[in-house]
């Protein structure tokens, strides 16, 4: 069968897959993205240092799928494709933020509001604030996450492509990592700088600290899926018959 056949029923079926992946996971991290943690916490145990503090985005969590996804379509279905899933992920996520925000406009109903008026804690607040607050996230936020999504992919599309030109189909690794480290410098820092500092209040040492402890996280991972990203090669080269 020949590779290039995208009509396929099995390239298609592959495609389809990898697409329901990528925009499951890019909207999930987008959603819990907003949320910082702190990994101290997490580990128990300090691993920050003066003025680097190890705080990161609760979507770093969820991101290493997206990245794997990403490098394959891009390997079975080029630039396009990517490109193509990029679009429609970010179409997708512009409408579930509208979808959060028409549901943020509903009047809560009296007797939801008592039965869920107490946290975890017993202590009183107001269930649709809360829902608001959490799930709208904020403008801000919106903006930053939907802009540096986009940007970050389509880079990530063209860094792969380029690289995978120049060394001549040789080192799967290297554009694999090389996009996704470039077009993650980008998305780490874009988002902070967009949502927190512009858009925000952050002040910018916590801008800085957030983005480095993020690329740092995403350098790491990219790295650790290089087995992971052979081991799905040889797989999906071996249902397509190539």
């Amino acid at each position: 069968m020949n590779s290039a056949d995208i009509n396929h029923p099995k390239r298609q079926n592959l495609y389809l897959i990898l697409c329901l992946i990528f925009v499951t996971n890019a909207i999930i991290a987008e959603v819990i993205g907003p949320k910082i943690f702190s990994l101290d916490k997490l580990i128990g145990h300090s691993v920050s240092s003066g003025w680097m503090q190890f705080n990161l985005s609760g979507g770093v969590i969820i991101w290493p799928v997206v990245f794997l996804t990403t490098d394959i379509i891009n390997q079975f279905f080029g630039k396009k494709g990517v490109i193509k899933i990029s679009l429609i992920a970010f179409v997708l996520l512009v409408f579930v933020f509208a979808a959060f925000f028409v549901a943020s406009l509903l009047p809560p109903a009296d007797f939801w509001l008592t039965l869920n008026n107490k946290d975890y804690d017993g202590n009183f607040f107001n269930p649709n604030n809360a829902f608001k607050f959490f799930l709208l996230q904020g403008m801000n936020i919106i903006i930053g996450s939907l802009t540096a999504f986009l940007t970050s992919q389509l880079v990530d599309a063209a860094v792969y492509h380029t690289i995978r030109v120049f060394t001549k189909e040789k080192y799967i690794w290297l554009r694999a990592t090389g996009s996704t480290i470039i077009s993650q410098f980008i998305d780490s820092f874009m988002i902070l700088f967009i949502a927190f500092y512009f858009l925000g209040n952050w002040k910018l040492e916590t801008v800085l600290q957030v983005g480095i402890t993020q690329f740092m996280y995403k350098v790491l991972m990219a790295i650790l899926l290089i087995p992971l990203i052979y081991i799905a090669h040889k797989w999906i080269n071996k249902y397509l018959s190539i």
